[in-house]
């Protein structure tokens, strides 16, 4: 049985075309970034219009809940368990 590592590409097969993603918590945590860019930038332009606050202060809520993923992805991959193949050890 083939053990995969962590930083062993996924491959993603979309038709004739293929997506490779290396180093998967990098990517999230780039796409998690993105998406905090996108909530306060929609956020601080909803408080531009007074009767749109309550749905500007939301978003800066997801946002900052999202600053909180950005470390919890990063300790995820230094901490990332991976079974080990038996030994002849363990028999």
């Amino acid at each position: 049985m083939a053990h995969r590592r962590v930083d062993d590409p996924l491959t993603l097969h979309l038709g004739h075309e293929e997506l490779v993603i290396r180093r998967r918590y990098e990517t999230l945590s780039i796409i998690n970034d993105f998406l905090i860019a996108i909530w306060f930038l929609l956020g601080s332009i909803l408080f531009l219009y007074p009767s749109l606050a309550q749905p500007a202060a939301w978003m800066f809520i997801i946002g900052s809940f999202q600053f909180l993923i950005r470390p919890t992805l990063r300790l995820i991959s230094h901490l990332h368990l991976q079974r080990m193949p038996e030994s002849s050890w363990e028999r």
